[in-house]
């Protein structure tokens, strides 16, 4: 099923996420004219509001939200007019019947995009399907959490397609929708310069880091629950590594590219239980300083004591030919020094260097891709500083850059929910995980955290502030690599 559907469904309409992001990507596509012409949003959640209340609650969200440049009076009227409102609680099958009622005619299609608590799932389910909202005009868009571990993703996953068979289901990992994160695709596959040595002659090793500088914010009992490793790097940096390692689809489309990928995710060396507490570094933040104000740890404001990571950071191997011996550096945390989002990945340096006999020092080569807060790629290559060299030749590391916000300035940059919106709406997978990847990642996090159990690995502690525990240097600085800070 390829074609736009004719409704859409939000659960969760009035949680955070739908006032921070799903409301106002809606809003970017109608205002740009990127919704199918009659389409109706219908938001639904346990608020008792109708319709005319629904869209008051929208316009406020919009109106906080929205950037200045993006606020158009007219635009907003007529985009609040697709919205209509069914309180529900989830929880009870019989509150269903009235959310089909007040969709009404379903034959045109529907798209549902659903947030909800894993115990959740399965009366939402059973309840979409009893009041036949899960027919094959359907679509299902899933938002995580998908689980804790391999088993109860499997438990959920199995739930879902009891009613939705697998290419009516649509998982959603935001970092997938982000414009930088795709541009690894056009980066690896519509240049012939990187795949030469896009491989282990070529590349000495790859670092992935996400770092965040703010703490829990409200975020308590999911983020106590889950920690660092299973929120961040157990889909947005495995996301990653995917796109980096993956080798060439033979076509840009849903099938190829996942295809790729999980073959990757598949080939992820397990980290023994014996090695993980050499091969990983779990971390946890205190008191200290963040954007000059003084921030409380994790436990003051957790209100308890806990062991749950704030940070963690991991060597990783994909055994395969490609990448073999190249070590994947992957590095996550809460209240670190700065808010980041990159790839780093290292070239190897040239063999020889005829330039060292005139004092000319080389670095290898490094190429940055910067997901956020800036968006950019950067090579960094060796040039020679003008002069005469009467005294040696002087090199020097000089950036190429391709600032996305300074090449494409004259183009809108979308929220990443905008394209999976309208991905969901118009039927494309492609930016969207399929069940075998999140297995295959699963697998590799369960064993980590085995590990862990098995060697009661308990997180270091660490200042807000700074780059993590000091472990998490050691791991890199033993193979003579540093971070790229």
């Amino acid at each position: 099923m390829s074609q736009p559907v004719g409704k859409l469904l939000l659960f969760g309409a009035t949680g955070d996420l739908a006032q921070r992001m799903l409301l106002p990507s809606l809003y970017g596509l109608h205002a740009d004219g990127l919704l199918p012409e009659g389409l109706t949003i219908t938001g639904t959640a346990r608020s008792d509001h109708d319709d005319a209340a629904y869209r008051d609650f929208a316009a406020r969200a919009l109106d906080e939200f929205l950037p200045a440049d993006r606020k158009d009076d007219s635009a907003v009227g007529k985009f609040l007019e697709r919205l209509n409102y069914q309180p529900l609680d989830a929880s009870k099958t019989e509150g269903f019947a009235a959310l089909a009622d007040k969709l009404g005619d379903i034959s045109h299609g529907l798209a549902i995009f659903l947030s909800t608590a894993p115990w959740l799932f399965g009366p939402t389910i059973m309840g979409l399907e009893a009041a036949g909202l899960a027919g094959h005009n359907v679509r299902i868009g899933l938002e995580k959490p998908l689980g804790k571990d391999l088993q109860s993703s499997r438990e959920i996953n199995d739930i879902v397609a009891s009613a939705f068979p697998e290419e009516r289901t649509f998982r959603i990992d935001h970092y997938l929708g982000k414009e930088t994160v795709q541009n690894i695709l056009a980066l690896r596959f519509g240049n012939s310069l990187f795949e030469p040595v896009w491989n282990a002659q070529g590349i000495d090793h790859v670092q992935i880091t996400i770092s965040e500088t703010v703490g829990l914010e409200g975020r308590t009992s999911y983020y106590e629950e889950s920690g660092a490793l299973r929120d961040m790097v157990q889909n947005h940096m495995l996301q990653l590594v995917a796109l980096i390692a993956m080798e060439p689809p033979a076509r840009f489309d849903g099938t190829a590219i996942r295809d790729e990928k999980v073959k990757v995710l598949r080939s992820l060396r397990k980290i023994a239980v014996n090695e993980a507490a050499n091969l990983t570094v779990t971390g946890q933040y205190g008191a200290g300083a963040s954007k000059g104000e003084i921030v409380d740890g994790y436990t003051d404001e957790l209100g308890k004591a806990s062991n749950t990571e704030t940070f963690v950071a991991i060597k990783a191997h994909v055994d395969n030919w490609r990448w073999q011996g190249v070590p994947f550096y992957l590095r996550t945390g809460k209240r670190l020094a700065e808010r980041r989002s990159e790839i780093v990945v290292q070239f190897k340096p040239v063999p020889h260097s005829i330039f060292s006999e005139r004092g000319g020092q080389l670095h290898a080569n490094k190429l940055v891709i910067r997901l956020q807060p800036e968006e950019y790629i950067r090579l960094l290559v060796m040039a020679k500083q003008p002069g005469l060299d009467r005294d040696g030749i002087r090199l020097r590391e000089v950036p190429l850059n391709l600032s996305l916000d300074t090449e494409f300035a004259g183009t809108r940059r979308r929220i990443a929910y905008e394209r999976l919106l309208l991905d969901l709406i118009e039927g494309d997978p492609t930016l969207f995980v399929r069940r075998d990847e999140v297995e295959a990642q699963w697998e590799w996090i369960d064993q980590i955290r085995a590990g862990w159990e098995a060697n009661d690995v308990k997180p270091k502690p660490y200042a807000s502030g700074n780059w993590g525990p000091s472990a998490g240097i050691a791991l890199t600085e033993r193979d003579g690599v540093t971070w790229n800070e």
